[in-house]
């Protein structure tokens, strides 16, 4: 989807979106970073409605980038750092379809980059078990209430707290460690 000027969407699905606002946050080109829901069916839900697993929806964040400072590409090899990629029951600590792992393209080409993305990650052997995260279209997406927002910013000692309890940090750490 093009904004105005030069500016494109990106949505990904990664688990708990407290968590997958900072990796992308403070990239060059990335102009903002909102924490929401999508891929569901109720309007507008709350996080607690959301959390019932009742909507549908995934938490996930909603990217504003300048694909020409920060390629869509780019974006993915950042999402797929982020997650298990192979855990289709939630992430981590977090249980549930709502906490799924899912890519949602704005566009045909954003769709084929993401499919030859997955089919990488897949050959590349770093996993043992199939890749999980799905490859859907974009649906409407419902900014999250704002004290989810930047939230590793506004409660950093509970935000890192959560990272590393979660097991994400360790799994991170374990699976892309070479990446650094």
């Amino acid at each position: 989807m093009s904004l105005q000027g030069n500016f494109e969407l990106a949505t990904f699905a990664g688990g708990c979106f407290w968590c997958m606002v900072k990796p992308f946050d403070e990239q060059p080109g990335i102009e903002k970073v909102v924490s929401g829901y999508t891929g569901g069916y109720t309007e507008n839900p709350s996080y607690q409605e959301v959390c019932s697993e009742t909507t549908g929806h995934f938490e996930a964040v909603q990217i504003t980038f300048d694909p020409v400072l920060f390629p869509y590409e780019k974006l993915l090899e950042v999402y797929w750092q982020q997650i298990d990629p192979t855990d289709p029951g939630g992430q981590f600590y977090d249980r549930g379809k709502s906490y799924q792992t899912a890519i949602f393209y704005h566009s045909d080409q954003q769709k084929e980059i993401a499919l030859n993305s997955k089919e990488q990650l897949e050959k590349s052997g770093r996993f043992n078990k199939p890749i999980a995260t799905e490859i859907l279209p974009a649906k409407a997406f419902y900014p999250a209430e704002e004290y989810h927002q930047k939230y590793y910013k506004k409660n950093p000692s509970h935000y890192n707290a959560y990272h590393k309890g979660s097991g994400r940090e360790s799994f991170i750490k374990t699976h892309w460690s070479d990446q650094e």
